[in-house]
């Protein structure tokens, strides 16, 4: 699933294409594209055409374009394989576009929603009163990601340390802190040095703090490159996969050497997921040894 990069990779490229331009057509190819826009197909195409998008905001996985007329956004999620791509009007239809969406400008170009799996969606909803980015109602609730210059360390550290769980686990909880993956939470556990199964309630403030910068360090990096893609499945508007694939040091590197101290990387299965570690840098509690 695109994590906070990937989908940054793809808010920045909705900020230069689609930002400012007027919805001209909508139309819904698969009703299960707009299935979290609970009025329907028909209703979310009726109540978008003639509006203007305001610029893309982002919140860890979820994305939105406010409609600059209007106290309303269309929320996006990619799900598993969901792609926002910008393509020429007369580009052939690709095999699982879901939604198109035309633009009454003379630019030659659509955006069109694709979704393999159809995991993922488009709807639209109201904004929180008060919003100055358009937020919509039903993500308000989502903390904000390390990338937001209005994340809060120090009540992350506070929440950290009250919560009865393991740090991955705490890592993944988009009430905590959004936007951090399988693949990044890894990443960054594997540059802190800490095992996943690590209870939070044993770090203290110094480590909490070095874990977020290795979060944003490790996602900063991938997003300089374009984000990871690990198939076709996650591309930018343009189509294009990004390369962070080759700089990761833990995620899907079982059997191989850890790049830091050379002991064999290992897998675990975690959560109906995986997680990937080195045993001797990251060294298991006493508790699940």
């Amino acid at each position: 699933m695109p994590e906070l990069p990937e989908v940054e990779v793809v808010r920045r490229g909705l900020e230069r294409w689609v930002a400012g331009r007027t919805v001209a057509e909508v139309e819904v190819l698969h009703p299960r594209a707009v299935r979290r826009h609970l009025a329907g197909g028909e209703d979310f195409a009726a109540r978008l055409t003639g509006h203007r998008f305001g610029v893309a905001h982002r919140r860890g996985k979820y994305l939105w374009l406010p409609l600059a007329d209007a106290d309303a956004s269309v929320l996006g999620h990619l799900g598993m394989s969901g792609q926002l791509l910008v393509q020429p009007g007369d580009a052939p239809d690709e095999k699982h576009l879901r939604i198109r969406v035309r633009f009454q400008d003379d630019a030659g170009t659509e955006l069109r929603f694709v979704d393999q799996r159809t995991f993922g969606g488009l709807s639209l909803h109201d904004t929180v009163m008060g919003s100055e980015d358009g937020l919509p109602d039903v993500i308000a609730h989502i903390a904000r990601d390390p990338l937001d210059p209005a994340f809060d360390d120090e009540a992350f550290f506070v929440a950290l340390r009250l919560r009865r769980t393991t740090i991955k686990r705490a890592l993944l909880d988009q009430s905590l802190i959004s936007g951090v993956g399988n693949i990044y939470a890894d990443e960054a556990l594997w540059r802190a040095r800490l095992h996943y199964d690590r209870p939070t309630a044993t770090l203290n403030r110094p480590k909490a703090v070095e874990l977020l910068g290795h979060a944003r360090d490790v996602m900063n990096a991938a997003l300089a490159v374009g984000g990871t893609s690990f198939d076709s499945l996650y591309v930018n508007v343009n189509g294009e996969s990004g390369y962070f694939e080759r700089s990761l040091d833990a995620y899907g590197r079982e059997g191989e050497p850890c790049r830091r101290c050379g002991t064999i990387m290992r897998r675990r299965a975690w959560m109906n997921r995986s997680s990937y570690f080195c045993p001797k840098c990251q060294r298991a509690p006493r508790a699940t040894s």
